[in-house]
């Protein structure tokens, strides 16, 4: 028997009053660079989750916005050579004074038209000597407006309007920002995937570097149960105390981003909003059970080889 082993079966000797020895923790040696592998491995997963957890939120409420607001509003294109322009607008807005499901009609200002297209071709944009179309900017209300109805009331009043209910894009950017939420709560399962892998891996190089330990204990009559018991509670708690380390350092750079209108509008709203915020603290619990689960199962697979 090594002098290790033999330290070990002195220390159980008198750690042992009848039955099995006592505290686990006390007699089984610490895991070395395993545990800390395993410390660091759920601090960089729980790091990464917040960020896939804060992606998924945000994409759904972008969808959820898009949904909402697009849904309710359509835009109507007047074309009409100069000297019929202001009639046909004219008959446009009389047809949208009478068509149920519209709550306002407004035509836009060329100084509007001039802002929208300004990021695209500079604030200079001589509107006055270009034929551009007339735009009305619609909002309908809760019942909505009957699309094709509409199309054929224009077309006979107003040939030169197009009616643009926003169906077109509206439909692929709200599916795109669903993908994207799926995409982020995949991403959440991966990492909690990658996080059992990992925290298995550790558990099992563990046990198989004490592999003489376990037979010296097995020796004076401890179970399997309760030598299991050290190496999962060694392993949950170093899960537990990374994911913790993580899930603060992740929503400390969540909260650093940018605010809503510095960061442009593609990126708006990333991050959590009100009680999301208190979504991340499930995570360290959800890290410390998959470590206790993963270990256990290790440890007992191991524990079957070892004779």
């Amino acid at each position: 028997m090594s002098r290790s082993a033999g330290g070990l079966l002195a220390r159980l000797r008198a750690l042992r009053g009848g039955g099995e020895p006592g505290s686990p923790d006390r007699v089984v040696p610490p895991s070395g660079h395993t545990a800390t592998l395993t410390a660091f491995t759920a601090l960089a997963m729980a790091f990464l989750a917040v960020f896939a957890l804060a992606l998924s939120l945000a994409a759904g409420r972008l969808a959820d916005r898009w949904e909402e607001t697009l849904a309710q509003t359509a835009t109507i294109r007047v074309s009409a050579p100069a000297d019929q322009i202001d009639t046909q607008v004219a008959a446009t807005l009389n047809v949208l004074a009478t068509t149920p499901g519209i709550a306002e009609s407004r035509l836009l200002e060329l100084s509007e038209q001039q802002a929208l297209l300004a990021p695209w071709f500079g604030p200079d944009l001589p509107l006055d000597s270009l034929p551009l179309p007339r735009l009305i900017e619609l909002r309908e209300t809760g019942t909505g407006i009957d699309a094709e109805g509409l199309r054929m009331r224009l077309r006979a009043e107003a040939p030169g309007a197009v009616l643009d209910d926003h169906t077109r894009w509206r439909r692929p950017l709200v599916a795109a920002a669903e993908r994207l939420r799926l995409l982020g709560w995949v991403a959440l399962g991966l990492i909690v995937a990658a996080n059992a892998a990992m925290i298995t891996l550790a558990a099992q190089a563990a046990l198989a570097a004490n592999a003489q330990v376990i037979a010296v204990l097995r020796l004076v009559g401890a179970r399997d149960a309760w030598i299991a018991r050290a190496f999962v509670r060694r392993f949950t708690r170093r899960a537990a105390a990374g994911a913790a380390a993580g899930t603060a350092l992740g929503v400390a750079a969540v909260a650093a981003l940018p605010p809503m209108q510095e960061a442009g509008a593609f990126l708006t709203g990333l991050g959590f909003v009100g009680l999301h915020w208190l979504l991340p603290l499930a995570i360290p619990p959800l890290a410390a059970a998959v470590a206790f689960l993963a270990t256990r199962a290790a440890a007992f697979r191991v524990l079957r080889g070892v004779t």
